[in-house]
């Protein structure tokens, strides 16, 4: 038997899948929400503190769980794109550090784990100062994409 040829090792490749682009939602927008980077490898976002806080004056642990799920979602998908998949969100948690009361805050979603099935992600969420505020982790279940009916498309 021989080695296969440069052409036939081609054919065996699965095709070619399209980077999912990040596009905001309607809580994201709200929320003041920028895109800095998007990557497989690495996701970034900037929030305002201000409009995220709680009545005592805090970034609101809400938003900051709001903020952080999205852009480990985000990161997931955009993962799950390159293998023709989308992710939905199975699992997330995190641990509140510090607060902040004012300025911006920095959301980097790093990979634990990328798989065909599954995904996990490290959520750190920082101040301006570079401390940490939450660390999150979200676990994502990687499906293969619904076509959308014609009348939705």
């Amino acid at each position: 038997m021989s080695a296969p040829s440069p052409m036939d090792a081609a054919e065996n490749q699965p095709p070619a899948h399209e980077q999912w682009k990040i596009t905001l939602g309607e809580l994201d927008e709200k929320m003041g929400v920028k895109i800095v980077e998007e990557s497989v490898q690495r996701v970034v976002a900037t929030m305002p503190v201000e409009g995220n806080r709680q009545s005592f004056g805090l970034l609101h642990g809400g938003a900051s769980l709001a903020v952080g799920e999205a852009v480990g979602s985000w990161a997931a998908v955009i993962h799950a794109s390159t293998l023709g998949k989308t992710a939905v969100g199975v699992d997330v948690s995190a641990t509140h550090h510090r607060s902040a009361r004012e300025g911006q805050v920095t959301i980097t979603a790093t990979p634990i784990h990328l798989g065909g099935t599954l995904t996990t992600h490290e959520v750190l969420i920082t101040n301006e100062a570079g401390q940490r505020l939450c660390t999150l982790r979200i676990t994502n279940l990687l499906m293969r994409r619904h076509k959308k009916p014609a009348a939705e498309a």
